[in-house]
């Protein structure tokens, strides 16, 4: 499921430093999520691979909110790009719902808190990997949209 989204950082990689360090945390996030998914079965290393999981998981969410999406919209209106602009106006709500979905499950599974319901957690945890593909398609987009079209004139400047 996953899987299509690893090679992000070939495709939109040496464009610009910050974005390349959120998509190399974005490759560790999908490392650490296939952990958790083949674990198996819980026990201390285990909540220790769910606490790393849930640590990246918040760490990538919130780069892509304090970070990326901000310099994301700001090149877009220095360039005065509409259809930049208007993407991005569309797709923020639906990343932001995945957003608070992951805090969610953050909430629930991160810092001092174990699985109690390894069934249920692994059930949570997929439904969270199909929105992070989702998720990483949308970036990808506006990454495609909002960044790479300007990389020539940002080259130039």
């Amino acid at each position: 499921m996953l899987d299509s989204c690893t090679n992000a950082q070939e495709r939109w990689g040496g464009v610009h430093q910050l974005i390349d360090r959120w998509l190399a945390e974005r490759q560790q996030l999908i490392l650490n999520y296939r952990q958790l998914r083949e674990r198996p079965e819980p026990g201390t290393q285990a909540d220790s691979e769910l606490t790393a999981f849930c640590d990246i998981l918040v760490d990538y969410v919130s780069a892509g909110h304090f970070e990326i999406y901000e310099q994301l919209l700001r090149e877009a209106q220095d360039f005065d790009d509409q259809r930049g602009i208007e993407l991005a106006h569309r797709v923020y709500p639906r990343i932001e719902t995945i957003t608070l979905q992951a805090v969610g499950f953050n909430d629930q599974y991160g810092q001092n808190a174990h699985a109690d319901d390894e069934a249920a957690m692994q059930t949570q945890l997929q439904q969270l990997g199909g929105m992070l593909h989702e998720r990483f398609e949308l970036e990808d987009c506006l990454i495609e949209v909002l960044h790479n079209a300007h990389k020539d004139l940002l080259s130039a400047v």
